[in-house]
């Protein structure tokens, strides 16, 4: 009797692209869940769960981002100083002018598992706010979005 194996991709099977998309006029939450899949690897056909076979995403424009309904005044962005009330936030409004590359990297960093595997795949997202990039020598190509 034949069993058919299970195709069991390892890390050094991969080769992995360079993308470039530009985030300007997009929505953040739809943006994040498609940059997610890409940092993961679903749409390859080789897709393993447990192996890092993403693909690099170039984000410009992140500052020229969009969010639906009143989310710029009542999202909150939270974090802590490690101090005895030291619990701080800011709005995302607050958030654009100050660190507007932080509202897509909070974004994806929820989107994509909570483990070690995870925080190696969001190393592979660059946001930066203007339109000029430096990862011009990996020569990414546009995705579409």
């Amino acid at each position: 009797m034949y069993v058919q194996k299970s195709y069991v991709l390892k890390p050094n099977d991969t080769e992995k692209k360079w993308f470039v998309v530009d985030a300007q006029d997009l929505v953040v939450g739809r943006l994040a869940s498609r940059l997610a899949e890409v940092l993961r690897g679903k749409g390859s056909a080789q897709f393993t769960p447990n192996t890092d076979s993403g693909d690099f995403v170039v984000v410009i424009n992140a500052d020229k981002v969009k969010f639906t309904g009143k989310k710029w005044s009542d999202k909150r962005y939270y974090w802590h100083t490690n101090h005895m009330g030291g619990l701080k936030y800011r709005t995302a409004q607050e958030q654009l002018t100050k660190h507007p590359e932080l509202i897509l990297m909070n974004a994806v960093k929820g989107m994509l598992p909570k483990t070690s595997l995870g925080r190696k795949q969001l190393t592979k997202l660059k946001v930066f706010t203007g339109s000029e990039h430096t990862h011009a020598a990996q020569s990414p190509t546009a995705l579409k979005i």
